[in-house]
């Protein structure tokens, strides 16, 4: 049986495009996509749409739904301690990843890539609508050589990421060989990821090396991306943050450089070339880690490295590096709050609200391979949309607040209504 259209009537549309807003607007949800939109006075004279059910939006502004291409689930940002993932059952760090999922789309996000943590089986068990949250794509675990980002053994000997954040199964990130590396990306492919995420150069957070180290050789970072090519033409995201780093990811041709913040002009010019993407984490470099929890030598790095990400993020934007919204939700910046990446790409980078809000819907839809199924609100597009109580154009700020995510639906489904703005439409619930 043929789903019931269901007409949005008086909206104001940002379509993700970066297109100026269509003031007065019609939007046509049929079953799990749009069926169409535009202004109200284009709306075909369609005999199915004069029977179907209306809600009149008041004027609201509808956005595509919103995508994070750099969260990680498995990690309890502010809220909590990662090291006692160590001492817990993975059924009770299986139960907050969920919580975290269903706050993450509820405040907006319909799509995200967790780069490191997730096992297939939560992108499955999502689909399914087993459980509420995010289009999933999965990395699974992330890969460097030894003492790189990802080695998080302890003198003790416990693995502190395999123990607290990977989940049972999950391939181990460590690499120090081409032929290791070319294995490793195959297991991950076996083990269903969406992308393949490499680490670079060190990390603010991580016990034995620093930013500005090379983590993985430039000869494995090329092999990894040849073997994620070859295996379904995987993308390749890589955290890279000093120099070193950034210039091995963006000279083997990786599709996105995660955070970028020590970028040189001449890398910046060479990323725009070949269209490589730059997810600045933003939202990450807001908090300092507390010295008491971490040690003053890991405190010192973040104080150090988000200075210089804030201010060099502009002169990326400036050059016409590609950029899309990643928030590295889960390690200092908390889950549900990842629209606040907007305001701060706009506030550090010059970005146009509506640049930002682009590169948060179509251009993360690029960045995860998507692009064809969410993004932008258009035609045969997935019905994945966020109904604003703000104006985004003149508070982008205030979408990061809850209370001004009104509606959010996905995939034509309802996941959240806060207002009741949609509740007569008779849409399904998501779960």
């Amino acid at each position: 049986m043929t789903e019931r259209p269901v007409v949005l009537d008086h909206a104001r549309l940002i379509d993700g495009t970066g297109a100026a807003p269509v003031s007065d607007a019609v939007l046509v949800v049929e079953g799990t996509r749009i069926r169409w939109c535009g202004p109200t006075a284009l709306v075909p004279d369609d005999p199915d749409l004069r029977s179907a059910a209306r809600i009149d939006l008041g004027g609201r502004t509808v956005c595509p739904g919103f995508i994070d291409t750099h969260v990680h689930f498995a990690l309890p940002g502010p809220a909590g301690d990662p090291a006692l993932g160590v001492a817990e059952h993975v059924t009770y760090r299986t139960l907050k990843v969920l919580e975290r999922l269903r706050t993450t789309l509820h405040n907006g996000v319909t799509t995200a890539r967790d780069l490191m943590g997730l096992d297939a089986g939560f992108r499955r068990a999502v689909a399914e609508r087993r459980i509420a949250g995010p289009r999933l794509l999965v990395a699974v675990t992330m890969l460097s050589q030894t003492a790189g980002h990802a080695d998080f053994r302890l003198p003790g000997g416990v693995d502190g990421l395999a123990a607290a954040v990977a989940f049972p199964g999950s391939p181990s990130g460590i690499v120090d060989t081409v032929d290791d590396i070319r294995t490793r990306v195959r297991a991950l492919v076996a083990a269903g990821a969406d992308c393949v995420k490499l680490a670079t150069s060190g990390g603010v957070t991580s016990p034995h090396d620093g930013p500005e180290w090379l983590g993985l050789r430039p000869e494995l970072v090329r092999a990894a991306v040849e073997e994620a090519e070859a295996y379904g033409g995987l993308r390749v995201a890589v955290h890279a943050i000093g120099e070193p780093g950034i210039a091995a990811a963006v000279r083997a041709g990786v599709h996105s450089v995660e955070h970028g913040y020590a970028l040189t002009d001449e890398l910046r010019a060479e990323m725009a070339e070949r269209g490589q993407f730059l997810v600045p984490t933003l939202l990450e470099t807001m908090a300092e880690p507390d010295p008491a929890r971490v040690g003053p030598h890991i405190h010192a790095k973040a104080v150090h490295w988000h200075r210089v990400a804030q201010e060099a993020f502009a002169r990326s934007v400036q050059a016409g590096v590609p950029v899309a919204m990643g928030t590295d939700a889960g390690l200092t910046a908390p889950h549900g709050r990842n629209l606040k990446e907007l305001g701060l790409m706009v506030r550090f980078g010059g970005m146009t609200p509506l640049q930002a809000i682009r590169a948060a819907t179509a251009d993360a839809a690029r960045v995860c391979g998507v692009d064809d199924l969410t993004g932008t609100l258009a035609a045969g597009m997935a019905a994945d949309l966020v109904v604003c109580g703000v104006d985004p154009l003149t508070d982008l700020d205030g979408l990061a607040d809850p209370s001004h995510i009104h509606a959010v639906v996905k995939e034509g489904r309802l996941a959240v209504d806060r207002v009741g703005v949609l509740a007569p439409a008779g849409l399904p619930d998501l779960t």
